[in-house]
């Protein structure tokens, strides 16, 4: 790690940030690019704060954080970079405080911007059965790919599952008969998530038609198959969402609209916010509801149900 003059850090900044990150991966259960984002926030920090000469963690202080902060938000980042920034450097320090590195915790009063509360395109429900209809009208080809792309677009609507967690399911995890899916998300915490019938029969279809003629030695054990034999990426899978969006005229989404596509129906649909929490594999009920909407009818339709002067 070097500073902005050129100058290598001490060994202390590097073991502790190694440190860190193995807290971050072995404890906590962070995905990889997940403590990749922390590692390269909390070094960009170190460059900032060495940049003069070199300085131990211990020197670091308030001032120091802020002056940091603000020299990121005159760079155009955009806020949810800069708040991603600064909720990495609150936990290495709150980590570094807690494990006996620093006699208190400089970073427990530092405020950074919030990240824009942006909600992805959601479609309706008209406009997402035009999606899987014409997925399924493609896949009648026969066509492996095709099968493929049905499978998979009915399993993110149905399930609202990540893309992440998509590509990582084997056909071990899926339980036809039962009509779930096993699915390992954030901090390693498995779940099991329903799937309706549109969905049992596209995965079917995959799996006697479709998987057998793309699958390789290397790839035996996973759901869904690449057109070179791997398991199939996540590029591959929004591609081919933005394709089919194309394809049957509606808006374009990518996976993770497909996703909350799938949580704003399910709420509209009757679903309470704790059902969705399990089904969208949420550590908090906070998440849940500043992921998903309520929809202007829901709401009026609550409201006449439920007050007394309605």
């Amino acid at each position: 790690m070097q500073n902005d003059s050129g100058h290598t850090d001490t060994a202390q900044w590097d073991a502790l940030v190694a440190d860190f990150c193995a807290h971050l991966e072995l404890q906590r259960g962070l995905a990889a690019h997940t403590v990749r984002a922390y590692r390269s926030d909390v070094e960009q920090l170190v460059s900032y704060v060495c940049r003069d000469g070199s300085r131990t963690v211990a020197d670091v202080t308030i001032d120091d954080l802020r002056a940091w902060l603000a020299d990121q938000s005159e760079r155009n980042l955009s806020r949810a970079t800069l708040a991603r920034r600064g909720a990495s450097v609150r936990s290495f320090f709150e980590w570094a405080a807690r494990s006996g590195y620093l006699a208190a915790d400089p970073a427990s009063r530092l405020a950074s911007p919030r990240a824009d509360r942006t909600l992805p395109t959601v479609l309706g429900v008209e406009a997402a059965e035009r999606l899987m209809e014409a997925t399924r009208e493609r896949a009648a080809s026969g066509d492996p790919t095709h099968l493929r792309d049905w499978a998979a677009v009915e399993l993110l609507y149905a399930t609202g599952i990540r893309v992440g967690e998509l590509v990582g399911v084997d056909v071990e995890d899926v339980d036809l008969g039962q009509r779930l899916v096993r699915v390992v998300g954030k901090g390693d915490r498995e779940r099991a998530v329903p799937f309706g019938v549109p969905a049992a029969d596209a995965v079917t279809q995959w799996l006697e038609r479709g998987r057998p003629v793309l699958v390789s030695s290397a790839t035996q054990r996973a759901l869904l198959i690449g057109n070179r034999g791997q398991r199939w990426g996540q590029r591959q899978i929004r591609q081919a969402v933005h394709d089919l969006t194309a394809l049957a005229g509606v808006d374009d989404i990518a996976p993770h609209g497909l996703r909350h596509t799938a949580a704003t129906h399910l709420l509209a649909g009757g679903s309470d916010l704790r059902g969705v929490q399990e089904v969208l594999g949420h550590a908090t009920l906070a998440t849940t509801q500043r992921y998903t909407h309520v929809s202007p009818e829901r709401l009026r339709s609550s409201f006449q149900l439920a007050h007394p002067r309605a």
